[in-house]
């Protein structure tokens, strides 16, 4: 028997389940009622007193109604019935109370059972999503899967709702009715359980022919909730291009089909309504008058009469709930089926099933043999060969397209490669886990995205376990402490959504500082001082000479400036290593490095001027001290 997990609190071990890349969704996530079992098997024992405590609320309700026709037989009795009266009355008021102290109870079951799961669903969600490469993300905005991940688990708390109040007592009340119409007439009893059959099975293939509808308007509304969130998130872009009434044109086009994919899931949820009223007003034609005709006859007393009234409209009332609910759990279950087509697609790189921890050494880099592209029959790369020594500092150069970006990609195993193997320190990435190789890659990217958080909380995502001390010196090493400090809140200043607060040098610097926090083996600037103007390029060119010191390095540069002083330079055309060597040498040659170098001649002579005045005054004041491990 599962423990109970309280609300909120995920199921145990999903942290150390947290670290899996699988090539292949678990079976939970391959169907919407898989998914339904897994997460009721996760807290099957409050599931379990969750549907206990409801069946016996309804119970009650069906009791209370029994106890009525005690009563009213007792009344129209005899003087001797007036001790079964009182009597009758006491079970009726019992059952009254003990019906309203279940159905309290089960509300507090619902509650601690659903918000608990929907932790689970969350975190589950998230993390298998993080799972896929990054051209998922790509593909799929941003705003609709996160839409989808907390729609995901609303719909599994309505499941659960909708389950204990309105089909449970519905349910509860056919059985009851059934039961009680079989002690006096059993053909009464048979009718009805035939109607009730009926008209259940009918609405249940009603609601399914309705999935269609239903699927649409799930997809029309998660598309369009994307939508929303990605014109909110560019706000600056339409701002600046004039661009507001164009985009409501675009989304009242949107807005619009998704309206009308809207009205015609309620429409048909509303025939099926109109469906219901006219059988249960049939059924409940048909029992009443059928009691009536008994009560005449003598075989039936007028409690019976009662209760038979009481139940009819009861079911009456009831079976709309449960009508209405199976609809709606049929569209609830199929938005679980289109969130769990789109999130639980297999993973496009998944760790093996035998992988190991990398084993942090020097960082040596090695290729092998390979080959990689982004579609079928068009390579990036066709058996490339390459060897990074540990240690060495690396530039990588060439035209755009040329694959600059993609080589580096590989090495953090963003991307499988179609042949041949890539190893770091003789270790085949292939064959270790994905967490634990980007934990030893610094990386410094072209756009540095910041979480809406405190400067201090966005540098210390590098290394979450450093003091406060150790992220002011990588802050003083990446020369961002004093902007830092100029903040209004300092260290404590929250940066905005992706950073938006800060100014793009001024992003790039913090990224800069959670690479001198992180402190690993190899190190990769994907176009890292791009966003600088020249004089915080010189002051971060100076960091970046520390931070790169006895670590293997590759740096991914247009600007031919920020590699000259690097040991080696890889200079790519069309996927191919054309040129390899110190940039001393390729400078003095005749070779296509050269030739980019007198393309930049003229800027480069202005920036070592701004370089040399820039050296000069970081004399005068004193260079940038670390000490990362405080």
């Amino acid at each position: 028997m599962n423990k109970p997990v309280g609300a909120g609190e995920p199921s145990p071990g999903r942290a150390d389940a947290a670290m899996a890349f699988t090539a292949t969704p678990p079976a939970y996530l391959r169907s919407s009622l898989a998914f339904a079992i897994h997460y009721v098997r996760q807290r099957a024992l409050l599931f379990l007193s969750l549907a206990l405590v409801a069946t016996a609320a309804s119970s009650c309700s069906v009791g209370v109604q029994y106890g009525m026709k005690l009563l009213v037989d007792a009344l129209s009795g005899s003087q001797a019935s007036h001790s079964a009266a009182w009597w009758a009355l006491g079970l009726f008021l019992a059952l009254i109370a003990g019906e309203a102290v279940l159905w309290r109870s089960s509300g507090w079951l619902a509650a601690r059972t659903t918000i608990a799961v929907g932790v689970d669903i969350r975190l589950d969600l998230l993390t298998y999503m993080t799972g896929h490469p990054i051209r998922y993300f790509q593909d799929n905005l941003a705003g609709a899967l996160g839409h989808r991940i907390t729609a995901t688990a609303g719909a599994f708390g309505l499941l659960t709702n909708r389950s204990v109040w309105d089909v449970a007592p519905p349910v509860i009340n056919f059985v009851g009715a059934i039961i009680i119409f079989a002690a006096f007439d059993i053909w009464m009893a048979v009718t009805l359980g035939l109607f009730a059959v009926a008209i259940t099975a009918g609405l249940i293939l009603f609601g399914i022919r309705g999935r269609p509808l239903h699927r649409a308007y799930a997809e029309q509304a998660g598309r369009v909730g994307g939508e929303l969130i990605d014109v909110i998130t560019n706000i600056w872009a339409i701002k600046a291009f004039s661009a507001q009434n164009r985009e409501r044109e675009r989304l009242t086009g949107a807005f619009t089909a998704e309206a009308r994919a809207q009205r015609r899931s309620w429409m048909y949820t509303e025939t099926s309504r109109v469906l219901h009223d006219v059988l249960l007003l049939i059924m409940a034609g048909t029992m009443l008058i059928w009691s009536l005709v008994l009560w005449e006859r003598g075989a039936i007393s007028a409690g019976d009469v009662v209760v038979v009234s009481a139940m009819t409209f009861r079911i009456l009332h009831g079976s709309r709930d449960l009508a209405l609910a199976l609809v709606d759990m049929t569209q609830q279950l199929t938005y679980l089926g289109e969130t769990l087509k789109i999130v639980g697609q297999p993973h496009a790189i998944a760790d093996a099933p035998q992988a190991r921890p990398f084993h942090r050494k020097e960082g040596r880099i090695t290729f092998r043999d390979v080959t990689f592209g982004y579609t079928a029959g068009r390579p990036v790369y066709r058996r490339l060969n390459l060897e990074i020594p540990a240690g060495q500092t690396v530039g990588i150069v060439g035209p755009s397209g040329t694959g600059k970006s993609t080589l580096v990609h590989l090495v953090q195993r963003l991307h499988e490669v179609d042949e041949g193997v890539i190893l770091i320190d003789g270790q085949p990435l292939a064959g270790i886990t994905q967490d634990s190789l980007r934990a030893a890659i610094a990386v410094v990217p072209q756009e540095v995205s910041l979480f809406h958080r405190s400067v201090m909380e966005n540098i210390r995502f590098a290394r979450p376990g450093a003091t406060d001390a150790a992220v002011t010196a990588a802050a003083r090493a990446a020369y961002c402490h004093d902007f830092i400090c100029n903040l209004p809140d300092g260290y404590e200043t929250l940066v905005g959504e992706r950073g938006t607060k800060l100014s793009g040098g001024q992003r790039q610097r913090v990224g800069i500082a959670r690479a001198f926090l992180k402190d690993a083996p190899v190190l990769i600037l994907d176009e890292a001082t791009s966003a600088l103007d020249t004089q915080s390029e010189m002051e971060v060119q100076s960091a970046l000479s520390e931070l790169m010191r006895d670590r293997t390095v590759l740096a991914v540069a247009h600007r031919l400036s920020t590699v000259v002083g690097l040991d080696r330079i890889l200079v790519l055309m069309d996927g191919t290593i054309v040129e390899d060597g110190p940039p001393d040498e390729l400078r003095r040659g005749n070779g296509i490095f050269a030739h980019m170098w007198s393309l930049q001649a003229k800027g480069l002579a202005v920036e070592e001027v701004e370089r040399n005045e820039t050296a000069k005054v970081s004399t005068d004041r004193g260079g940038p001290t670390l000490g990362l491990h405080a």
